[in-house]
């Protein structure tokens, strides 16, 4: 048995040749890297796109109203089925109408040691899509005061704008949240006063909310028109990168914080990286393994004299079959092995890399990579099985 492997192996390797051999493992592993690489791409593209580490609690919900126009003046309202048909898309996770204020309002100081008086319009929306979270965001008639949110950059602009201008202090969020306000709501006849604090800012929606029992109250009291609809809604998506979503906006002329939706265009290229990646890694697979089943039978083909010549001296197809399979396809695992690790090695960079970016991405390779490297195992080790057998048992032609 050994003098038959000692034969076996001396004419195989005579008749490889280590030049077409080398050239045959490098393109396999370039292949195999390639591949291996579009599908870490993939998986580290979703992780960065929507783990829980990487989730924006701001950028991921979408104020969305009309594109306003010459032609739509005065008529920006969202009709019912618009916003059926935003609630179907398969960006959309939730929908949130914001309630506007059919009555006019204005909040002032009771402090004379603080003068601040301004006419205000308030919206009210769901609790679940508020970034603020206040036990005291919920309102009766019997409640001692009103509780407001009003956007962050509200403040910004009083701090480093009007308070300069007109001599105020300047307030902190916590001196803001003690003070109290009065809130008057215009009627027909009648103004109506209440107390009023800021519970929370917002850097969510860039508006003055209003608990949604307060508006519904405000509204039936004071408001001379119900029958108005909403012109803005909110949503909450897992991707405001997605294309699919700024391609809908503009398709319904829609507008939103373009702030939020700008990686749109950029995931456009990463997708045609990607695509590209895993089409190239793959052809060049397929190439490969053409090359490698051809080189095997041509290998084979060389010496197919002394192989029949062993046949004849007793020698078995099977075991003939095995001997060749261990001369070829443990180089198809060290090539798959070896790019494997290099992808490990690569990722392990990127993320080394994107930390100092403050992004957060894994250091391991996914099991998705792992599992592709040892389905593509299992491929090489039938593509060397098939090519072997085709070498050692040729198809009769029919007579």
């Amino acid at each position: 048995m050994k003098q038959l492997n000692s034969i076996l192996r001396k004419l195989i390797r005579n008749s490889a040749g280590r030049t077409k051999f080398t050239v045959a493992v490098v393109g396999m592993s370039v292949a195999a890297f390639l591949l291996l690489t579009a599908v870490q791409i993939q998986v580290d593209y979703n992780q960065l796109l929507y783990s829980k580490s990487s989730k924006d609690s701001i950028a991921n919900f979408l104020v969305i109203n009309k594109v306003l126009t010459d032609a739509n003046l005065g008529n920006t309202t969202l009709d019912d089925s618009i916003i059926n048909d935003i609630s179907k898309q398969p960006f959309t996770e939730a929908v949130g109408i914001l309630t506007p204020s059919r009555f006019k309002a204005s909040i002032q100081s009771n402090s004379n040691r603080f003068p601040f008086y301004t006419d205000i319009a308030f919206e009210s929306v769901p609790a679940a899509f508020i970034d603020v979270n206040d036990a005291t965001w919920t309102w009766d008639e019997q409640a001692d005061f009103v509780p407001i949110i009003i956007p962050t950059m509200f403040l910004d602009i009083y701090n480093f704008q009007f308070s300069l201008s007109q001599n105020l202090p300047q307030l902190t969020p916590a001196i803001v949240k003690m003070i109290v306000l009065k809130v008057n709501i215009y009627g027909p006849n009648v103004t109506t006063s209440f107390n009023g604090k800021i519970v929370g800012f917002s850097d969510r929606i860039s508006s003055m909310l209003v608990p949604q029992e307060f508006m519904e109250w405000g509204n039936k009291q004071f408001a001379s028109d119900l029958s108005g609809k909403s012109s803005r809604i909110i949503i909450r998506t897992k991707d405001p990168g997605n294309p699919m979503l700024t391609q809908y906006l503009d398709q319904h002329q829609l507008t939103t914080d373009s702030d939020k939706t700008r990686f749109s265009k950029y995931r456009k290229v990463v997708d045609a990286v990607v695509v590209i990646s895993g089409a190239t890694g793959t052809l060049m697979l397929i190439f490969a393994l053409l090359v490698f089943s051809l080189f095997i039978q041509l290998t084979i083909a060389s010496c197919k004299e002394e192989i029949s010549l062993l046949i004849l001296l007793g020698a078995s197809p099977t075991q003939l079959k095995k001997f060749i399979m261990k001369q070829f396809f443990p180089a198809n695992v060290w090539m798959i092995t070896i790019a494997l690790l290099a992808v490990t090695v690569l990722q392990y960079f990127i993320h080394q890399f994107l930390s100092n970016q403050q992004i957060v991405l894994s250091s391991i390779i996914s099991g998705y990579t792992v599992g592709s490297a040892l389905l593509l195992i299992g491929v090489l080790w039938w593509v060397n099985s098939k090519a072997i057998q085709e070498s050692i048992h040729p198809k009769r032609s029919k007579d």
